[in-house]
């Protein structure tokens, strides 16, 4: 069986697909029978089969600004441009105006994307010959530096939804970018960093709960601060990760994906879960517990890899239950979803 991050590779695809719901439609469903060798080789397929359905409905366009000289007007004449135009006797006129176009970053960042796959030896050889049929559609797109790319330059509205899945697939590709010694060449990394991957774990439980346990309240929610008197200018907003409720009884679930489980203290020889995650989880079912008249407990849920010791407490702190526990994903899926389920059923 194949891994990444210790993870079968699988495993990754059914997180991916409970994050994303468009990964569950039926023109990707062929995907969980599939076998890939290498992540990237995942994701190249994910995004072989969003672009091509893309293409079908058409690229995203929008307005970009163009500056070119025209034998008419169109938009705004720039009046400098115009004038050294005539010095030249040239008959134009040199115009700004707005159109619509292929050519944004919304499609440039899945060309750039694709040329990176396309690159890799670890993207198997088939996919590598439809990555580039697809480029063969995208040539008026320019590809772009891919550090260039920020989260903040993208708004997607119902126009564009389509493009929320591909591009955060890209992200996961690009996320692992790393500059190779030969200059201008780049190559992927065969893991997903820590950050990528406790979002998406984070997600993934979260979207579970939604799906299979119906019953309960599934999903972030904010705590409010037991405030005495009334001044709270200055705290931060509690959001947790997921908290599942049925009733007035509360789980607040804190999701965690480290490589390392434990922090290891080497002056002491021990061994201890994280102390801001404990501090976080006490803050949330103290805070929780004063706006309820039922039980708020919390589970510290970290993602298990390949480490052999890893956490199992159970804590009693000022009445509220806090639990540590890991969820282990190197295992086949349905005994990740039985060991979710299971947390379900102690706590209701």
């Amino acid at each position: 069986m194949t891994r990444t991050n210790h993870i079968l590779i699988k495993n990754i695809y059914y997180m991916l697909s409970y994050a994303f719901q468009t990964l569950r439609s039926t023109n990707y469903r062929e995907l969980e029978s599939e076998s890939f060798e290498h992540i990237h080789d995942l994701l190249a397929e994910i995004l072989i089969k969003g672009i091509s359905q893309q293409l079908k409905r058409g690229l995203y366009k929008v307005y970009v600004p163009f500056h070119e000289d025209l034998p008419t007007v169109r938009g705004k004449i720039n009046i400098q441009d115009s004038i050294q135009n005539k010095l030249r006797n040239r008959k134009v006129l040199s115009c700004e105006f707005e159109d619509l176009s292929l050519n944004n970053r919304y499609n440039q960042i899945l060309k750039t994307t694709l040329s990176i796959l396309l690159k890799q030896e670890n993207v198997h050889q088939e996919r590598k010959i439809a990555i580039k049929r697809l480029l063969m559609h995208m040539g008026s797109i320019d590809t772009v530096n891919p550090y260039n790319l920020r989260r903040d330059m993208f708004k997607f509205h119902r126009n564009n939804q389509s493009y929320l899945m591909l591009l955060q697939i890209c992200y996961f590709v690009l996320d692992g970018l790393l500059l190779s010694e030969e200059k201008g060449k780049h190559k992927l990394a065969d893991y997903f960093d820590e950050q990528r991957m406790s979002s998406l774990f984070e997600r993934f439980v979260s979207a579970y709960y939604q799906k299979h346990h119906q019953q309960l309240f599934a999903g972030a929610a904010q705590v409010r601060w037991a405030i005495d008197d009334g001044f709270s200018e200055g705290l931060p907003a509690m959001i947790t990760d997921v908290t599942l409720k049925k009733g007035e009884k509360v789980l607040i679930i804190d999701t965690k994906f480290y490589y390392r489980t434990l922090q290891y203290r080497e002056v002491y020889n021990s061994r201890s879960i994280h102390s801001a995650n404990l501090y976080q989880m006490f803050a949330y079912v103290k805070n929780k517990s004063q706006q309820t008249t039922g039980s708020v407990s919390g589970l510290i849920l970290y993602a298990k890899t390949t480490e052999t010791i890893t956490p199992d407490y159970s804590y009693m702190l000022s009445g509220n239950q806090i639990r540590v526990e890991t969820l282990d994903l190197n295992v086949e899926f349905p005994e990740i979803a039985m060991q979710l389920d299971n947390i379900a059923l102690n706590y209701f």
